[in-house]
């Protein structure tokens, strides 16, 4: 309500409840003349700024509280009020009811079937609102609450897993096909986790560990060829732990002697997986030409 009062405090001005006082004459041995202010009494000022205090109000119930304003009546009658009686009570836990029941409908179920399935009409409407009530009352259910959060989460974990398969699978697929015919390459070398390499220059520096941290020279691409960062075209290395890198990353940085420039293929469960990035979409295999410029100290 500041806007309201500061519009009140305004209007108090506009009538002269507050004016400022008049700068002081520096006439010698001539009295400083004050000027009268008219004021009113604390009890009309009270009424006044509280009148003054409902500009917009009517609007505000009608958009934020959704109160039809042909029921500002009813609205008056409880704002009279000064205690709740037990129907008063009653009713308040009722529209408390309603309004959670509207809101689980328009928002919460649509939420939970799109973060699964990409659609707001997932969910059984109806048997989410039961399983809802009885849940409210406490009413006794042949599955624990315990055995129902499993259910759920593995579920989740079915739907959001298919819905991916669904956007992302044929870059998945890609990605397997291009790895299979690139280590058909006699220079691409595959470790057992599926990450693949291919040597360019030989450094004969020391190794990093996953306690050290490095600074390297990189650029990214998709199997496509576009490409999607590059420290060298931002005009500086970068600098990072071992291990605040993608798997791929670390277990090639493990392998590298600092002075080498390795060309590495990651799959996507060294990379970003399921998981969709700006500019990486899920599933996709990643190549890295990787510098290691040293090891920071």
């Amino acid at each position: 309500m500041k806007k309201i009062f500061l519009l009140a405090l305004a209007s108090a001005l506009c009538l002269g409840i507050m004016a400022a006082p008049q700068k002081k004459k520096n006439k010698k041995n001539k009295k400083v003349q004050v000027e009268k202010v008219d004021t009113v009494d604390v009890k009309t000022f009270s009424y006044l700024i509280g009148r003054l205090n409902t500009q917009g109000l009517s609007e505000y119930l009608s958009r934020q509280k959704g109160i039809d304003p042909k029921y500002m009546a009813q609205f008056i009658e409880g704002f009279g009020k000064t205690e709740l009686t037990e129907a008063d009570l009653q009713a308040k836990a009722r529209i408390a009811g309603t309004e959670i029941r509207e809101d689980v409908s328009k928002r919460v179920i649509p939420n939970i079937s799109k973060q699964m399935n990409d659609s707001v009409d997932l969910l059984n409407h109806d048997e989410f609102i039961r399983g809802f009530m009885e849940g409210l009352v406490g009413s006794q259910s042949e599955i624990s609450n315990d055995s129902a959060m499993k259910i759920v989460e593995k579920q989740m974990k079915y739907y959001q897993e298919s819905m991916m398969e669904r956007k992302y699978g044929a870059n998945r697929k890609a990605g397997e096909e291009f790895l299979v015919a690139n280590l058909k390459n006699k220079d691409v070398k595959q470790t057992a986790s599926g990450l693949q390499y291919k040597v360019i220059t030989k450094g004969e520096g020391p190794m990093p560990t996953t306690s050290d941290k490095v600074k390297v020279h990189y650029e990214g691409h998709l199997i496509n060829g576009t490409e999607f960062d590059s420290s060298y075209k931002r005009g500086q290395p970068a600098t990072f732990g071992v291990t605040q890198v993608i798997k791929g990353w670390t277990e090639a940085l493990t392998m590298m002697p600092v002075g080498s420039k390795w060309e590495i293929y990651i799959p996507h469960n060294l990379a970003y997986g399921a998981n969709d990035q700006k500019n990486i979409p899920a599933f996709s295999c990643l190549i890295f030409t990787v510098e290691l410029l040293e090891i920071v100290k």
